[in-house]
């Protein structure tokens, strides 16, 4: 590998600073693991499940700083050996045009990488989830769930990729390709928003109306006197895959769907349930979803502008060791060049989403007329899904987007209702 190329040196030192970053992060995070439960929570949590959330932390950490390690050696062996510019040299002897040549090229690395980590979510779900009671996932549903993603990648992300290589590698569109390739990804997102949970969400789940009774009529009471436009409400059967509990809201315009997890319709009252989902309203409300649309988008455009001038620079490709330039191989050596801007971005984005959440849950506790509710929603959430009550602040500051529990129920606890 050339030593003088200083995008070498730049992405070497700006793959392992991010991981130091995030590995010190998780470090400060287990260290304030604190032996005694927090007060507040003593009410759904006794001294056995308190020890079990934190050894659950524990295991989880250190299972991911593993999958890390293996995961940034693996991509610096191949990278350190000359194993883009073999690849790609294989791919270009076959004799394809740009477009073919660089879904070959994603397509075999998305396979290889897939291979090489299942080992790990296989683990991960069989052993650390099924220790700790969460997994209720059969092999043959994983294994199911795996073969649908990898179809789906395949049709939908090769073809928006199909896309952006010819929109780049084309003459037609060669100084504004990166203007047509935002609108084609922003386009493309906005679609998939919408066809998700209509079409994708339904080939991994089962979707049923929720049953006629107090918590369906006082949803929709909630929903009439915030003027929120529901017109679905169903339960997904995510017992199917975990016990951890969750809820969705999705839709444009005034056709907006709630989706609840099987087991939060079991674990929780009527009136926390209308609680955690008044708190999902507030986000509509407080325009939180198209502010988060809006920042996306924004964050593509730059992303395509900078991708415009780095796409045919010869050192950044000759630092891959693939000379001459590549489309396809520009796209991930730029992705790679990006990633610090690309944390920065997100740790901005994280600290965004948690003032929204705290938003939120006042507009929730403000259209119920009390916090009550929501504070013991989230309680029980934090015991069912064994959550860390007392996370490091660097910790949450690099990875959160939402606040800790604890800040969350300080914030509702003062509200003058």
């Amino acid at each position: 590998m050339p030593e003088y190329n200083p995008y070498f040196w730049i992405i070497l030192v700006a793959v392992i600073g991010i991981f130091l970053l995030d590995l010190v992060s998780e470090w400060f995070n287990l260290k304030a693991l604190k032996p005694k439960l927090p007060g507040e929570f003593t009410d759904v949590f006794d001294s056995a499940k308190y020890l079990e959330s934190q050894n659950y932390t524990r295991i989880t950490t250190r299972f991911g700083f593993i999958e890390s390690i293996y995961g940034l050696g693996l991509f610096l062996a191949f990278w350190l050996i000359g194993g883009f510019s073999w690849l790609n040299g294989i791919i270009d002897s076959w004799g394809h045009g740009q477009v073919i040549s660089g879904l070959l090229f994603f397509g075999i690395l998305f396979l290889v990488n897939e291979i090489l980590t299942l080992p790990f979510d296989i683990y991960n779900t069989f052993t650390i989830e099924d220790q700790f009671g969460f997994n209720k996932t059969t092999l043959r549903t994983f294994l199911t769930d795996k073969v649908k993603g990898g179809i789906l990648a395949i049709v939908i992300g090769g073809a928006i990729l199909a896309l952006l290589l010819w929109l780049f590698s084309t003459d037609l569109l060669k100084d504004n390709a990166w203007l047509w390739g935002w609108a084609a990804l922003s386009a493309f997102s906005l679609l998939m928003a919408y066809l998700a949970p209509a079409v994708i969400l339904p080939l991994f789940n089962k979707f049923e109306p929720l049953d006629d009774g107090e918590l369906k009529d006082a949803i929709n009471s909630l929903a009439t006197k915030c003027e929120f436009p529901l017109t679905e409400l169903s339960v997904m059967d995510g017992s199917k895959r975990s016990s951890k509990s969750n809820a969705f809201f999705t839709g444009f315009g005034k056709n907006k769907k709630i989706a609840l997890y099987d087991t939060l319709v079991e674990n929780h009252t009527t009136a926390e349930l209308v609680a955690v989902l008044a708190h999902e309203i507030g986000h509509f409300k407080k325009k939180h979803i198209m502010q988060s649309m809006l920042l996306g988008i924004m964050q593509t455009g730059i992303l395509f502008f900078l991708l415009n001038l780095f796409i045919e620079n010869k050192s950044l490709s000759a630092a891959f060791g693939v000379t001459p330039p590549v489309i396809h191989c520009s796209f991930l050596f730029f992705a790679m060049l990006f990633k610090p801007i690309s944390k920065v971005l997100s740790v901005a984005m994280s600290i965004l989403s948690r003032r929204n959440e705290f938003e939120a849950d006042a507009y929730a506790a403000n259209l119920t007329g009390e916090s009550l509710s929501l504070v013991t929603a989230l309680k029980k959430l934090s015991a069912d899904n064994l959550s860390n009550l007392t996370p490091h602040p660097f910790y949450v500051f690099m990875n959160y987007s939402h606040p800790p529990v604890i800040e969350r129920i300080e914030a509702l606890r003062k509200l003058p209702l």
